[in-house]
Formats: structure tokens, C-alpha cells, sequence
């Protein structure tokens, strides 16, 4: 058994979640904040068989896509980072995937 753990741009959440139930996959949806841009994404919690496993990273991948963020001089950009110092044109979106390994699962 697996957990995927997918950080998803906000925008994508829907879609990738709907793409993702359609096929059978459970999926729980978690509103997290953080990145580079410290801005609000969504993490998918994604529980699955071994041999799922390329069929969700799949979904996902398909219905990220890359977008191209403009950045105010007047955002903050985490610890140490703001007043233009990282002002312009940066690329957010696309998914960041962990997959664990889960040696017990029990529900109550």
C-alpha cells in the first residue's frame, strides 16, 4: 500500500482531484500554505495499491500545468526575501509528488 502525497497549485486542485476520483482513486484534499511564493496550494492525500502508483502520478502530471506568476515588489517571499529583491516573472504550478510507503492502516 501506498500514500501519495501530491503539493498542488490551487488552481489545478479541482481538476486533478476530479480526474483522480473519476478513475477510482480516493482522494482527501488538505488547503496548505508554503513554497517559495508562501502562497496557498492544496495537498492531496492519495491512498492506493502498489501498482496504482503510475496511474495516479499520471493523472496528476496531466492536469498540472506550468504558469507563468508574476511577482509585485510589495510580495513577501518567505524568511529574508522582499522589496523587490525577487520581483518579476517566476514559474509556479506543475505538482510536487511524494510517494510513502504504509506498512499499517486501521480505521475506527
Amino acid at each position: 500500500m501506498k500514500l501519495i502525497l501530491a503539493i498542488v497549485n490551487n488552481e489545478d486542485s479541482a481538476v486533478v482531484s476530479s480526474a483522480l476520483t473519476k478513475e477510482h482513486f480516493t482522494v482527501t484534499r488538505l488547503s496548505t500554505t508554503g513554497g517559495f511564493l508562501m502562497v496557498g496550494n492544496t495537498t492531496l492525500l492519495i491512498g492506493t495499491e502498489d501498482d496504482k502508483v503510475k496511474q495516479a502520478k499520471k493523472i496528476i502530471a496531466d492536469h498540472c500545468s506550468e504558469r507563468t506568476h508574476h511577482a509585485t515588489s510589495t510580495e513577501s517571499f518567505g524568511r529574508g526575501y522582499s522589496d523587490g529583491a525577487l520581483s518579476g516573472d517566476i514559474k509556479v504550478g506543475g505538482a510536487t509528488v511524494f510517494v510513502l510507503s504504509v506498512d499499517e492502516t486501521d480505521k475506527y
